[in-house]
């Protein structure tokens, strides 16, 4: 392999267009890692944040944005036994994703799912990693509960959509706009709801009540999503979109015995997402190996093009998931 390779780089704190292409040195595995040659990267919301300059990321990471990525492994650190040079993989990244070559823990890797592409493969990680740890290890979604996730069309909601859906729970969501909503009903979601139409709170509410919400929007949502839920209910937060500070009353809270919790998922140690991986290898890759549930795409962009798929996503015009070819 050659010294350097192409990268996209955050040259400053600021908006799309701060993203650049670079060479950078290759990446090295380190013990426990592999070196992926990158063949499609993953675009996500904490990309925008990370260029933004609000979501710094951690000290032994790559300062390229990149939280995930699908390519073939052509590099194995010390101690690596459960991967092989040219296996093809998708892999959770602690950042360096818009490269040509990338280093991560091996056990964060899981296989390309029977008869999905590359370009696909590129999409799960991310997504499913958060939902997966959210919605079912933190939020303990069971088959039958009315399951409320805002922001379905983003790679988050049709992720909880299908996968919710396929494990048995009712799924709810909030878009906004019609067309969003049509392409939810045919993921499975039970009842969309259109927020500039539509109060999410006042059907919830006729529904009973829901048993669990994923909210990645925050701000004024927050108290609207406490009167959204059952008695016993949980909130799951994950995301700040209108910003993280509101005035609760916390009486609710008590007399209703609700849960309020949430994560974020870059900043966990390496044990515990290769808990989270594992988790997925057995409960959620078998479903995408047999069609059942699939990553819903948008559109792809060049590696060069970083800075119009950022901008694409900032629109929300998006539905599914945007992905870079490297």
């Amino acid at each position: 392999m050659a010294d350097t390779m192409r990268a996209v780089e955050i040259t400053e704190a600021g908006g799309p267009d701060v993203l650049k292409t670079c060479n950078r040195p290759m990446p090295i595995a380190a013990p426990g890692e592999v070196v992926i040659k990158v063949a499609y990267a993953g675009v996500n919301r904490p990309d925008a944040l990370q260029r933004a300059g609000l979501y710094a990321p951690p000290p032994t990471a790559s300062d390229l944005p990149g939280l995930e990525a699908s390519g073939e492994v052509v590099a194995l650190g010390e101690g690596v036994s459960d991967l092989s040079i040219g296996d093809q993989v998708c892999a959770l990244l602690p950042g360096g994703g818009y490269a040509e070559y990338v280093a991560t823990p091996a056990a964060h890797c899981l296989p390309v799912p029977e008869g999905m592409s590359l370009k696909q493969a590129a999409c799960l990680p991310e997504t499913f990693f958060t939902v997966w740890s959210n919605v079912f290890q933190r939020g303990g979604l069971k088959a039958g509960e009315r399951f409320l996730v805002h922001g379905g069309a983003s790679g988050i909601g049709t992720t909880a959509i299908q996968l919710a859906s396929a494990l048995g729970a009712r799924v709810f969501t909030t878009v906004g706009t019609q067309e969003k909503a049509a392409a939810c009903a045919a993921l499975g979601a039970e009842r969309t709801i259109v927020y500039r139409d539509e109060d999410f709170v006042d059907i919830m509410r006729a529904e009973g009540g829901a048993n669990l919400i994923l909210d990645m929007v925050g701000g004024l949502y927050i108290p609207r999503n406490i009167r959204s839920l059952a008695d016993e209910g949980r909130l799951v937060q994950i995301a700040f979109l209108q910003g993280p500070k509101v005035e609760l009353n916390f009486a609710q809270v008590m007399l209703r015995r609700l849960t309020i919790t949430g994560s974020t998922l870059r900043p966990q140690s390496d044990l515990a997402k290769a808990g989270i991986a594992a988790e997925l290898r057995e409960n959620v890759w078998p479903l995408l190996s047999a069609g059942r549930i699939a990553p819903v795409m948008d559109s792809e962009y060049a590696l060069e093009d970083a800075s119009a798929a950022h901008a694409h996503m900032e629109s929300n015009a998006h539905i599914g998931k945007i992905v870079l070819k490297v």
